[in-house]
């Protein structure tokens, strides 16, 4: 069977969740999702600890729910919305066992319908870089829709630069950020951090190359991050930004 190129429009993130291929027609698959760590983002936990999050908090791309549910926790109004079915419910599940309350709701973040204007902070925690160029752009102005004026952002995404250890697809660039962002967001500060993933090098290991190659991916063991748990990390950018 021929390699296929890999695609954005390919992935099948409904599928991720419901333990299916990644991609359609490639036998890409994990026990979880790979950012579904069972917790929030240790990146998304320092924004809290430094009071970043304040007012209504939409978390766009909320996936399972872990980053909008810890921020409930600490008593924030929180909104969450993802493209994915299967992801919404398993999050207002989760919220529920966690006595928690999130608004969960299914929307395209391209567009953010039905979606009033009344966010004081939004958190993107890896949704930017599953975009392609034009819903960059769309997302971008969705966002400043149904934000209030002074209203913040914070956006964690792939981040272009060198990783000896991790080779990863849907990289972004900082001048990609500005050029989508930039017309309704004043950003302040582009950073590198880490994002930790659900998976370990063994699991990354056993899936062999083939099957890397069809994420566009790469992994050298030997160069590989890893935080405590011996969960890969990943390159990220993390964005501060105010409306404009």
């Amino acid at each position: 069977m021929a390699e296929q190129e890999f695609r954005l429009d390919a992935v099948d993130f409904d599928g991720v969740y419901e333990g299916k291929s990644l991609i359609a027609g490639a036998d890409v698959s994990f026990a979880v999702a790979p950012w579904d760590i069972g917790e929030p983002q240790p990146a998304v936990v320092r924004l809290a600890d430094a009071g970043e999050f304040r007012g209504e908090v939409l978390d766009a791309g909320s996936g399972l729910g872990e980053n909008a549910i810890f921020l409930a926790g600490r008593g924030l109004r929180v909104t969450g919305v993802d493209g994915a079915h299967a992801a919404v419910s398993t999050a207002r599940e989760r919220a529920a066992e966690q006595g928690v309350e999130v608004v969960f709701t299914q929307s395209d973040v391209t567009t953010l319908d039905g979606l009033p204007q009344r966010f004081d902070t939004v958190l993107d925690s890896a949704l930017y870089h599953c975009l392609d160029s034009a819903q960059r752009t769309s997302y971008a102005a969705a966002l400043w829709r149904v934000t209030r004026p002074g209203a913040r952002l914070h956006l964690l995404c792939f981040a272009d630069v060198a990783d000896r250890g991790l080779g990863l697809p849907m990289m972004v660039s900082q001048d990609d950020l500005r050029e989508h962002l930039g017309g309704q967001w004043d950003i302040e500060s582009i950073e590198q951090t880490d994002y930790t993933t659900s998976v370990t090098v063994g699991a990354f290991e056993g899936m062999g190359g083939a099957r890397l190659r069809h994420l566009a991916m790469m992994i050298d063991p030997k160069n590989i991050r890893t935080d405590d748990q011996g969960r890969i990390l990943a390159a990220m950018w993390q964005l501060r930004a105010a409306r404009a």
